[in-house]
């Protein structure tokens, strides 16, 4: 979704975890989509896409650039009893000329996830994964499927070397611009002390329409959509 929110964590939008009970089946179909971002205040250009890997495996990236922002995150992820599972991550963040990066392997056979790279000690695991845990980004996709089938939009992230419940709520509909079109959209909301993430999701859009991260009442990271495929 800083220590900032870019330095310190995942862009969640921050959150992630199905709980069993709200995961229907799923059917991952590959997308590429464009994103006018601002970070910092600075404006540039974003992308998220799913593109299939040898496997019956998909990966699923994240990039936000401007002149003071480079931000690179991508998950390998498959899919198990209707979940998506992530198996490794990889994010590397530059921040004005700050750099950061971070490697996760969530191995499942044994039921743990380990951090590497610019971890501190106590950040680097193992811990426990239970079934329907995700990582950060994966929520993105997680949030517009649940929001679009009805079901409660509460996660489990394991990320950065913890385990952390998520809730999102429903804040009503509102009326947003999307590639110079007006459409209704879904307003989601997470509020964590002075940190709040606002999801926009719109009907057929695979990602959401717009990702606002705010902190201390300022926005920090806004996405909104452009264009996908």
């Amino acid at each position: 979704m800083m220590t900032t929110p870019l330095a310190s964590s995942r862009f969640l939008l921050a959150a992630a975890l199905l709980a069993g009970a709200s995961v229907p089946a799923l059917a991952v179909e590959a997308f590429t989509a464009q994103y006018n971002a601002s970070a910092l205040g600075m404006v540039g250009e974003g992308q998220m896409s799913v593109a299939p890997q040898p496997g019956n495996r998909w990966q699923y990236s994240l990039t936000v650039r401007n002149q003071a922002v480079d931000l690179s995150q991508k998950t390998v992820f498959d899919v198990q009893d209707g979940r998506m599972r992530p198996l490794s991550s990889s994010d590397s963040s530059r921040l004005l000329i700050k750099k950061k990066t971070v490697n996760t392997v969530y191995d499942w056979s044994s039921a743990q996830a380990t951090w590497s790279g610019d971890v501190k000690p106590d950040r680097a695991g193992p811990v426990k994964l239970a079934a329907g845990d995700m990582d950060a980004l994966l929520v993105n996709l997680a949030i517009v499927r649940d929001v679009a089938a009805g079901k409660p939009l509460t996660y489990r992230m394991v990320e950065n070397g913890r385990a952390k419940p998520m809730n999102y709520q429903i804040a009503g509909k509102e009326r947003i611009t999307i590639a110079g079109k007006p459409q209704e959209a879904t307003k989601v909301v997470r509020t964590d002390g002075d940190k709040q993430t606002i999801v926009w999701v719109v009907a057929d859009a695979p990602v959401p329409a717009r990702i606002l991260q705010r902190e201390n009442g300022q926005d920090m990271i806004d996405l909104t959509l452009k264009s996908w495929r």
